[in-house]
């Protein structure tokens, strides 16, 4: 039956978070109803605040979950009540041209997503008053209980804290995939990090897991070069000028191998300067979200006699049901650090605080803890 939450809720742009109390359907024939434990307070969902992602408004916040089925529609197979699962941004159905190519990041289904309403086009999460609202790519992490499409749950292990594992979600998917599967890191590269918060300081775990002889965080904030440094980073610059001349130095002139891009809001001027201090055949992966006008100045004539590749990426071109069990594999394993990502833990009515405490610059990760 149709049950009572709690949930962060952006009613337009420039506003505050609002904890509403909000009504939830009853799972569909495909859909589960998940108890929702943990969430990432990841810079998308403030995107939907300054507006730098365009959705349609009032959505139900939160895109990195992690919690336990609590019920199943009559067509579900995959995950059975008691489950302990992550949320996956993006969906996976498995049949599309992409899935079956292996591109889960690019399922058909993802079309829509916007709107945050649920596969069959209707609202999942209802207000006090009777209105139907979407919610963040059809999960809606901020509130405490969610209902959305299996191909939005990955199962995972029981013994997974569910606060390590709800930034698996999105952000350190995200972060250690453009380095490893976009940016396509090998032994003894030499790479740069542009931007090294939720998403870039996991690029740095996945440089430097793929063996990078230089791993060069940039960021104007010294927390977070501090903190790259103590994951993975060889070495950490305010801005790409400044770590131009150490970056040649090790490279005989040539530049960068590759250059990861994963700063908070992207502008056209920060690709071609990044583009612009990668080698011949070097790589430039995109997965900063920003402006969405065209415009990036680079020259022609040095993309081409110069090979350069210029690739954008989303969820790291991972496959969530494969990558997300993988990725708290090798957390288990002790070769990625989660715990030591996450700075503060909040309450919900504490989300305002968080997104404050991000823009200070003073979270490496906040993760919303829900009290049930």
């Amino acid at each position: 039956m149709s049950i009572d939450v709690n949930g962060a809720v952006v009613h337009e742009v420039g506003s505050k978070w609002s904890v509403e109390r909000l009504r939830l359907r009853d799972p569909g024939p495909t859909e589960v109803r998940i108890k929702v434990m943990a969430s990432g307070l990841c810079h998308s969902d403030d995107h939907l605040v300054t507006g730098d992602i365009p959705n349609a408004l009032p959505l139900v916040g939160g895109h990195e979950g992690a919690g336990i089925v609590e019920s199943v529609g009559s067509a579900v197979r995959r995950l059975k009540p008691g489950d302990h699962v992550a949320t996956a941004y993006l969906p996976a159905c498995g049949t599309c041209t992409w899935c079956a190519q292996g591109m889960q990041y690019i399922c058909d289904t993802g079309g829509g997503m916007e709107t945050g309403m649920a596969l069959d086009g209707s609202a999942r999460f209802t207000t006090a008053d009777g209105h139907g609202i979407g919610a963040m790519q059809r999960l809606g992490t901020f509130a405490d209980h969610l209902v959305t499409d299996e191909a939005q749950a990955v199962k995972i292990a029981d013994d997974i804290p569910f606060e390590v594992a709800c930034l698996v979600s999105c952000g350190v998917g995200t972060g250690w995939g453009a380095a490893v599967n976009a940016a396509e890191v090998r032994p003894r590269d030499t790479v740069l990090v542009v931007g090294v918060g939720g998403v870039g300081i996991n690029a740095v775990q996945g440089a430097s897991h793929a063996g990078a002889a230089y791993v060069v965080a940039v960021d104007p904030v010294a927390y977070k070069r501090e903190r790259a440094l103590e994951l993975g980073a060889t070495h950490a610059f305010p801005s790409i000028s400044e770590a131009l001349p150490f970056v040649r130095s090790v490279t005989n002139g040539q530049g960068a191998d590759s250059a990861v891009v994963t700063v908070g809001v992207l502008t056209g001027d920060l690709v071609a300067e990044a583009f612009g201090a990668v080698r011949k055949r070097g790589t430039i992966a995109v997965a900063s979200i920003g402006q969405n006008e065209p415009g990036i100045p680079i020259s022609p004539l040095e993309l081409v006699t110069y090979a350069k590749t210029l690739r954008g990426l989303l969820f790291g071109n991972c496959n969530p049901t494969r990558d997300i069990p993988a990725l708290l594999d090798y957390y288990r394993a002790g070769r990625l650090k989660l715990d030591e990502l996450i700075t503060r833990r909040y309450r919900l009515d504490e989300v305002n605080q968080a997104y404050a405490d991000m823009h200070a610059g003073i979270n490496l990760r906040g993760v919303l803890v829900h009290e049930h």
